[in-house]
């Protein structure tokens, strides 16, 4: 059965035994490229932040250390959780979603594909960035005071028009001491990209936004699809798990199978067949 926690432990243990070595993302910005078979896994924290502590748990059990994303809201962002994971060797980052918090507080109703009409107010999108980037700044800082952050990466907030990485065509990041977000300081040339969005792992026909122009094409379904052709991976790879996914109780395993099931009828028709 795909996306148990032990299904997850059988993924990492074949990845360690094909010769593949994890790294944090912020240590690989730091790093010279070399010829070494390198992991970064990612994990972007969007909701259930008692699963991400599991996930933290198996990898240091296997000697692993990963890159661990958390949102700002009440649904990912709880302090005893992020403390314990950064004990444990693992790296935070801030799973940033400014542009549509903004968005929100300047027009709750645009954007969303059965708004009523009149409700929407029309956005200034220079205005929205600067709401956005102070919005950032003071969350950054929020997080800041939990954990040492240095890398970050955009939440894809796909029932928003808008696309949060957007600050950055005006500010930059770099100047508040972050060093990488993963769509701007990866070279996808080199790096394969593996996404457990849409709860599968060929899920670009149901991704808003969770997807990057990489010269490595696969289309694994299945987390024992990538198992059984391990050797046919390229040596250097991004692997973005989401841990709500991940479950070992059938309760909620099943919620998460249909809930998401539901989401990507959403996501295909309304969303991604719009771009």
């Amino acid at each position: 059965m795909d996306f148990t926690l032990i299904t997850f432990k059988s993924f990492l243990e074949t990845l360690i035994s094909s010769g593949y070595s994890f790294i944090l993302f912020k240590v690989f910005i730091n790093s010279e490229t070399n010829n070494n078979s390198n992991i970064i896994l990612r994990h972007d924290v969007d909701n259930l932040p008692q699963n991400a502590l599991r996930t933290a748990e198996i990898e240091h059990s296997l000697g692993i250390k990963g890159s661990y994303y958390f949102r700002i809201l009440k649904s990912s962002f709880n302090v005893d959780i992020i403390k314990k994971i950064s004990e444990l060797g693992h790296e935070i980052g801030y799973h940033y979603e400014d542009v549509d918090l903004a968005r929100k507080k300047i027009s709750p109703h645009s954007g969303m594909p059965f708004a009523a009409k009149g409700k929407s107010k029309k956005i200034n999108e220079n205005q929205l960035i600067d709401l956005a980037y102070e919005s950032f700044c003071e969350n950054l800082e929020k997080m800041r005071r939990i954990a040492d952050i240095k890398t970050i990466c955009a939440h894809g907030s796909p029932l928003s028009p808008y696309d949060n990485k957007m600050i950055w065509n005006k500010y930059n990041y770099k100047k508040l001491g972050i060093i990488g977000e993963p769509s701007f300081d990866v070279d996808w040339n080199e790096f394969a990209y593996f996404t457990d969005t849409g709860r599968r792992w060929n899920g670009d026909n149901v991704s808003v936004r969770d997807r990057v122009n990489s010269n490595y094409k696969f289309n694994f379904k299945s987390t024992n699809d990538i198992i059984n052709n391990i050797n046919t991976l390229p040596s250097h790879i991004m692997i973005t798990v989401h841990p709500q996914r991940w479950n070992d109780n059938i309760f909620s395993w099943t919620k998460e199978l249909v809930t998401q099931a539901g989401k990507n009828v959403i996501k295909k028709y309304f969303f991604v067949k719009r771009q």
